[in-house]
This record gives structure tokens, C-alpha cells and sequence, in this order.
């Protein structure tokens, strides 16, 4: 049976590392408003080796790969990150580790629901507005070196007893207009050099991730685009390999099994959830993709548990 995405939030992050806590207190870190990894990647490689990916968020991935190489699928697209990258994952991300390279060093910080986040409504910084789902950037030594500044010193500050949360709240917001101006230096340079194929291709994906559960038709995504859809669909198949109406479905399909395995909801709520005509289409659609009824499926992750 097809692997579904599991959401990987504070509850489960809490119980694949309550064993292993103690162990790893020196390089890594847990609340119910922030999570970190300080250089080791044991809870990094414990949550993998304990939970079968792919994997689904609900908050805020910030991190620096300081050393390795990690092959992941990030949002459907496969991204190979070497030593130098920084990385963010926003809420509504779907990943699923590929492989890694046993010599990894990662430091980074987990925003869960419950962190006060630094800046008020409106006023987050654009990439982190939901505009963006995730991004990666290969910095330079200057710009690791900064953000690693920074991530110490939010290290530095919760290891004190009753630590000052403004203190860290305010250093995340520093770390969050480091990564935001970064960004925005990557998306112009890409800009000026991406060809057109790419360009459109990474806005097709962004449409997908953004608007997969509600359309499911190419005609929605070439008319945001102003595209047609044969010239949108000849520019997707020779940018990726893979139809438009493939990208789609994988997204459509992911999502599906998401409600699947985390809900109850009965079918025919989340067939009218994804916008399908009836729930007799819905149950036709997942089975010609999956090889399984939606009914299937779930009694079947249940036993799998």
C-alpha cells in the first residue's frame, strides 16, 4: 500500500523523541513553542528511522545544512541540498527524505503553533507570508555564517533556566529577515537567468501546491497563468519529464490520503472538501490512482498502526 503523509508537528515529534530526550538534551531541544537541533543529527535521523516518511507540517522549518548531502522531495519536487544550503519549509509542506549522507551537521529551529510569532498580522516578511511554501538557498560563507550567529544565540538563550521567550521571539525575527532577504536576492538573480520553461514550470508547481485540493482541471492553472493549456502543458512535459495532469493528481492524491489517515471525516464530506462531483467519482478517481478505495486505503493504515 502507498505511503501517506504523517504530520510531523510538536505531538509527534514529543513522542518519537520522549526516549530518547535525555541523550540528546546537549545538542537538541524541545517545547511546546520551539524545537532546535544544535549541529548533531541524532533527532533529526530518530524521527526518521521511527516513522516511515513522507511527512506533512503544520508550522514554520528554518535550518542551515552546515555539512552532508540530503536528497529530499519537498513540495512533489526533488531538491539535492549540499553543505551551505539554508532551508525553510512553511506550514502546508509535504516531504519525503530520499537519502542522506552519514557525515550530516544540521542546525535549525521547528516553529510550532504555539510560538509567539515576532511580528503582527501583516506585517510577516514575504517569504514567509504564505506566498512561498518553501525555498533552499545556497548562501555564501558570510550569510551561514550569520544565520548560524544567530541560531547560537537563540541556543545560547534557551538553555538558561526560565528563559526570556521575547528575547528568543525577537532573535527568530532576525533570523527570519536574514533568510527573507536572502531569498528575495536568489528570486532576482533566477529571474534575470531562468529560462522562460523553467520559470513557468516553477509557477505551475506553486499554482499545484497552492490550489491542487480545489482544481483539478489544466484549464484553472493555464488561465492564472494566461497561458493556454496546450502551450502549458508542452512547457511542463519538456521542463519535467511529467505531464501537467500528473503534478496535479500527485498533489490531489496526497492530500487525499492526508484526510484519510489523520480523519475521520466520512468520504463523501471530503470528496465535497476536494471539490469533487459526487462521492461515486471521488471513490472511481482515488482507485484508478492508488489501486485501492478510499475505504481501503483507511482500513488499512488503521491496521497498519
Amino acid at each position: 500500500m502507498g505511503k501517506t503523509p504523517k504530520l510531523m508537528n510538536y505531538s509527534r515529534m514529543k513522542d518519537l523523541l520522549s526516549t530518547h530526550i535525555a541523550e540528546m538534551r546537549e545538542k537538541s531541544f524541545i517545547s511546546n513553542e520551539l524545537g532546535m537541533v544544535h549541529g548533531d543529527p541524532s533527532a533529526f535521523l530518530t524521527v526518521l528511522s521511527q516513522s516511515q516518511p513522507p511527512f506533512s507540517i503544520d508550522d514554520y522549518r528554518l535550518g542551515v545544512l552546515v555539512n552532508g548531502e540530503i536528497h529530499v522531495s519537498i513540495n512533489l519536487v526533488e531538491r539535492h541540498l549540499t553543505a551551505g544550503t539554508l532551508v525553510f519549509l512553511g506550514p502546508g509542506s509535504i516531504l519525503s527524505p530520499i537519502s542522506f549522507s552519514d557525515d550530516i551537521v544540521i542546525f535549525g529551529l521547528a516553529l510550532f503553533a504555539d510560538f509567539p510569532m515576532p511580528f503582527a498580522a501583516g506585517q510577516m516578511p514575504l517569504a514567509f507570508n504564505g506566498s512561498v511554501r518553501d525555498f533552499q538557498i545556497q548562501a555564501n560563507e558570510y550569510d551561514i555564517i550569520t544565520a548560524r550567529h544567530i541560531i547560537d544565540a537563540i541556543w545560547h538563550t534557551i538553555q538558561q533556566t526560565d528563559y526570556n521567550r521575547q528575547t528568543v521571539t525577537s532573535l527568530v525575527g532576525a533570523l527570519m529577515h536574514h533568510y527573507d532577504g536572502l531569498y528575495h536576492q536568489q528570486a532576482e538573480l533566477l529571474q534575470a537567468s531562468q529560462s522562460r520553461e523553467q520559470t513557468i514550470f516553477d509557477r505551475f508547481i506553486y499554482l499545484v501546491n497552492q490550489y491542487a485540493t480545489r482544481e483539478h482541471q489544466i484549464r484553472f492553472y493555464a488561465e492564472k497563468m494566461c497561458l493556454t493549456e496546450r502551450y502549458l502543458g508542452t512547457v511542463i512535459r519538456q521542463a519535467s519529464g511529467t505531464t501537467a495532469k500528473e503534478w496535479i493528481d500527485r498533489a490531489l492524491i496526497a492530500h487525499i490520503k492526508i484526510e484519510l489517515k489523520h480523519s475521520d471525516k466520512p468520504i463523501a464530506r471530503i470528496s465535497e472538501a476536494l471539490n469533487f462531483p459526487n462521492p461515486a467519482f471521488f471513490c472511481k478517481y482515488f482507485k484508478r490512482e492508488t489501486g485501492f478505495s478510499p475505504t481501503e486505503f483507511r482500513e488499512g493504515m488503521r491496521a497498519d498502526k
